[in-house]
């Protein structure tokens, strides 16, 4: 599903990333995890497409065998658009849409007509419990609420993979376990691969592996 070779990042003077190689097979759901500074984010950002690597094409990306490291930005926007989903600490939810508005902003990126995109983001909606919440901005809601609004956003163009970064670090304990028993039920519902970066012991305990960062580099 995910392949990643010789991957290295440098912010001027500092590398961040050292040559990261690493394999995620489809259906897995794989924490990474290892110290603030260690490259986690920067590492995710690259595997999902929102950054690329500094060395360019001595690093290579793969997902589903598509080599994104040479698409061309308009083809890696509408890769990353198609097959890829996002899900993030702090929501990015616009707060002048409405919970369904949110969730179906993938789908008009990708010029699905209205009617059917809102009736996939009204079933994702009712399966993640939000049934009653399609109308509702989000400053009306809670945040466990306004994460399964951002999840459902991640899943409306049913993508290969779902990228999440400290999913549950804005979350109360309650809303947190909520979120990681929901990841597995929707891994066994739509099969998709979860790759998260994480600090939360708990979380990365349930994923099927965990990929240790330690300065820049994948240490198991």
């Amino acid at each position: 599903m995910i392949k990643a070779s010789n991957v290295q990042k440098y912010y001027g003077d500092l590398q961040v990333l050292k040559g990261v190689n690493l394999e995620i097979k489809k259906s897995e759901i794989v924490a990474i995890v290892g110290a603030s500074g260690a490259g986690k984010t920067t590492l995710l950002q690259i595997l999902g497409t929102l950054d690329s690597p500094t060395n360019g094409r001595d690093s290579t990306v793969e997902i589903n065998g598509i080599k994104v490291t040479g698409l061309s930005a308009k083809n890696l926007a509408k890769f990353r658009n198609e097959h890829v989903g996002f899900i993030f600490q702090f929501h990015q939810l616009l707060p002048e849409f409405s919970a369904l508005e949110n969730v179906c902003i993938p789908a008009f990126i990708k010029k699905t007509n209205r009617a059917e995109a809102e009736k996939r983001g009204k079933e994702l909606l009712d399966f993640l419990g939000l049934s009653d919440r399609y109308h509702h901005r989000p400053k009306e809601l809670s945040g466990g609420e306004q994460q399964r609004v951002a999840v459902a956003r991640a899943l409306i163009n049913n993508p290969s993979v779902i990228f999440a970064d400290e999913p549950s670090g804005n979350l109360d304990s309650e809303s947190a376990e909520n979120l990681h028993r929901l990841f597995f039920k929707l891994r066994k519902e739509f099969g998709q691969t979860f790759v998260i970066v994480t600090h939360n012991d708990e979380l990365a305990n349930m994923t099927d592996r965990k990929l240790v960062m330690v300065d820049g580099l994948i240490k198991n």
